[in-house]
């Protein structure tokens, strides 16, 4: 079956679930030269280059998950930890950085330029939920990080596997500004993306901390509200500062951080005068 012909939640994860899920070509590149020089190179360098890939980040924790030991007590969420555990050599011969996400959508350019851009908006919710995780003292500030980037990881697989069906979706969204992702998303799909996230990190037993993390359901905590956050000013101010949704979003940051909202605007680098009027804001 083809992935366009699949019309249920139920059908995309099992779909998923067999797939190899593909990688940047940037990171094939980059890990590249770092198995060129394997007798050098430490965990940490590899999980450098992962981190900044959100489909080589599940791709890893996906297999760990698959492979732990029955010894093993606490689940992983960190990718250095990750590959410390399953050893940098063993990482490069068990997991491949293939397919390629750019040959995949070869002569679907749209496609490609959007899964591109849900890539950056992910880095930056990803920086985001990182900054304010270590300005809330948070221990465990990398798996806040971690979470932000693949909070859209359903988004970016099914770009990957079926790019008409995305291109519909934005078509219909550009049409009418007033319609909802999670109404185009179940015209189109048959299902919404979020629950399609959610599905896959149950399945894959991806960490319950990561789920915990991802899922809204959950935003009354403090760490799961940073990232919710996180996500929605990377995704409000993907175009510019004048989003007519940034000022709500400046408001539940200035109190997830306890600041003013003012700080809220110089701590994320927005330029007061292209963002909104200070005054509506109060």
């Amino acid at each position: 079956m083809q992935p366009h012909d699949i019309k249920t939640l139920e059908g995309w994860v099992s779909f998923l679930s067999q797939a190899e899920i593909p990688v940047l070509k940037q990171s094939q590149r980059d890990l590249n030269k770092l198995f060129e020089n394997i007798e050098n190179i430490s965990a940490r360098d590899v999980a450098e280059v992962i981190s900044h890939d959100p489909m080589m980040t599940v791709k890893l924790l996906r297999y760990l998950q698959g492979h732990k030991h029955r010894k093993q007590e606490h689940e992983v969420v960190q990718v250095e930890q990750a590959l410390l555990m399953l050893g940098v050599e063993a990482f490069f011969n068990k997991l491949p950085a293939k397919p390629l996400i750019e040959e995949m959508l070869l002569g679907h350019t749209g496609a490609l330029i959007s899964i591109l851009q849900v890539v950056h908006r992910s880095h930056r919710a990803s920086y985001y939920a990182l900054d304010w995780a270590v300005r809330m003292r948070d221990m465990h500030f990398e798996e806040v990080r971690i979470a932000a980037l693949l909070h859209d990881l359903a988004e970016l697989l099914v770009w990957c596997f079926a790019p008409a069906s995305m291109l519909k979706i934005n078509a219909m969204q550009q049409q009418d500004k007033t319609l909802r992702s999670r109404v185009a998303q179940e015209q189109i799909l048959g299902f919404a993306l979020v629950d399609l996230q959610l599905a896959l990190t149950r399945e894959w037993s991806l960490p319950k901390l990561l789920l915990t993390l991802i899922d809204e359901e959950h935003a009354t905590q403090s760490r799961t509200r940073s990232v919710v956050l996180a996500v929605n000013l990377a995704r409000h101010s993907a175009k510019g500062w004048d989003d007519a949704a940034l000022p709500d979003d400046f408001k539940d940051i200035s109190k997830l951080l306890n600041i003013k909202v003012e700080d809220v605007i110089v701590m994320i680098g927005a330029e007061t005068g292209n963002v909104c009027d200070l005054n509506k804001l109060h």
